[in-house]
């Protein structure tokens, strides 16, 4: 039997190709990076019947992701005009590093607040603070690796 080729496969990436790339708008990201994981955290929490999660997909997980989207993405425009080494870096390793440089901040940020807050301010201890500890860097690693993404899917490497 003669082998018969797909034509819409052909086409997909020249479609692809073509289509300018949607550019890179912070405020755009920032939404995105909260609505995201509250919606999907919230409607988890509601149907398993978690209410702390319910509460803390709009607060600490949504929280983090948006600002961390926003510091990042920030960080990544550069005030519009990149750093020269974030557009040529493979993508796989500058979301790496970033990530890991995000988490690495957020989660002992999630264990400090966790201590601290009820020792030094008005704050009851609660579960909700314990989930900061895992709240916090998942949030930031999500966040982060979507941002930096979608920044880098709109960018081209500068020529060397």
């Amino acid at each position: 039997m003669p082998a018969t080729k797909d034509s819409t496969r052909g086409t997909r990436g020249i479609r692809a190709a073509s289509r300018p790339a949607r550019p890179f708008t912070l405020w755009r990201e920032v939404l995105t990076a909260y609505a995201a994981p509250a919606l999907t955290a919230g409607a988890a929490g509601v149907v398993t019947g978690q209410r702390d999660l319910a509460v803390a997909a709009c607060t600490s997980i949504a929280g983090t992701s948006a600002v961390v989207a926003f510091l990042v993405g920030a960080w990544l425009r550069h005030g519009g005009q990149p750093r020269r080494w974030t557009t040529t870096m493979p993508r796989v390793v500058l979301t790496t590093a970033l990530v890991l440089a995000t988490v690495g901040a957020a989660a002992p940020l999630g264990w400090f607040a966790a201590q601290w807050l009820p020792s030094h301010t008005p704050v009851p201890a609660g579960p909700w603070l314990e989930r900061l500890r895992i709240d916090l860097p998942a949030s930031a690693a999500l966040a982060t690796t979507i941002v930096t993404l979608r920044w880098r899917g709109t960018t081209t490497a500068s020529p060397a």
